[in-house]
């Protein structure tokens, strides 16, 4: 059912809730300094309040990687990602959540064990579906990033990702869109790599593969702050944190309208999403019939 067109649509994109960081950045230490996440659930409940509250509803939520600060085998972790749970199953039920694995979630060089270990708490780190004749795609770019510990884990994401898109080719899709921790790119497809992107080598390869699948847009977190660009027709997308800010952006999320033709975002922040919800001019693209 869900292969067909039926007119548009919006999803909501979360990113790096993380809880746990904003106390270790406050004290200068990203490393052990998590024992406390008040903050960071009270942002994630006013997020969740927020979504449960547009009308229309959703299509689905999805949370763009860094669900929590404490990286594998570290003290915290547990009761971070218990917390976070608590959290988020008060989302309305009829707004599946979508979730996305970040480098705090699987560990900056992933193995087989740290990602066995948050598919069985979070789901599959790779995966796709299919909403109202648009075709999404979830990736872990964390493979990307530094999958020397688990080549054959990249290697299978890869095959699969090639048969996605051979998939998508033939069901003629209105649109694909993909979602990754990680940005492409920041700003430019040649800037220099660092902590925030991908590698250049590995990001040209990416590029280039989702131009030619005619992919729409990439949606990302991981940087703590709103960016984006566009590298040939496919738009990077950069969203800052429901949690710590590391600029100047406000907690909050981001409203993402699929039409026939484009797609449609908008960041708000919370206090203005749970006050104001959707403005007038993305409401209305949703109520055009196709």
């Amino acid at each position: 059912d869900e292969y067909q067109w039926k007119g548009p649509f919006y999803f909501i994109q979360g990113a790096d809730p993380q809880f746990g960081l904003m106390k270790a950045w406050a004290v200068g230490d990203t490393n052990n300094g998590d024992d406390e996440w008040g903050e960071e659930i009270k942002l994630a409940e006013q997020a969740v309040q927020a979504i449960n509250k547009l009308n229309p509803k959703p299509r689905f939520f999805v949370l763009c990687g860094d669900l929590i600060h404490g990286m594998p085998g570290t003290q915290w972790r547990k009761d971070q990602e218990q917390d976070l749970k608590n959290v988020l199953k008060n989302t309305d039920q009829d707004i599946p959540l979508v979730f996305v694995s970040g480098n705090h979630d699987v560990g900056n060089t992933p193995t087989k064990e740290t990602i066995d270990n948050y598919c069985k708490n979070w789901g599959d780190d790779y995966f796709s579906f299919w909403v109202g004749g648009v075709f999404f795609l979830v990736l872990n770019s964390q493979l990307y990033f530094d999958s020397s510990k688990c080549p054959e884990l990249k290697q299978a994401q890869d095959v699969w990702l090639n048969e996605q898109l051979a998939v998508a080719e033939k069901h003629k899709c209105k649109h694909i869109i993909v979602f990754q921790h990680i940005p492409l790119f920041l700003r430019k497809p040649d800037e220099d790599h660092d902590y925030f992107n991908l590698e250049k080598s590995v990001r040209r390869e990416i590029m280039e593969k989702f131009h030619k699948a005619g992919i729409k847009a990439v949606f990302s977190g991981h940087y703590h702050r709103n960016a984006g660009g566009s590298y040939r027709g496919l738009e990077m997308v950069v969203s800052s944190a429901i949690g710590c800010q590391l600029g100047e952006d406000t907690h909050g999320l981001r409203v993402v309208v699929v039409t026939d033709e484009k797609l449609v975002h908008r960041y708000y922040s919370l206090n203005e999403l749970s006050s104001q919800g959707i403005e007038q001019e993305l409401l209305d693209m949703l109520a055009k019939q196709n």
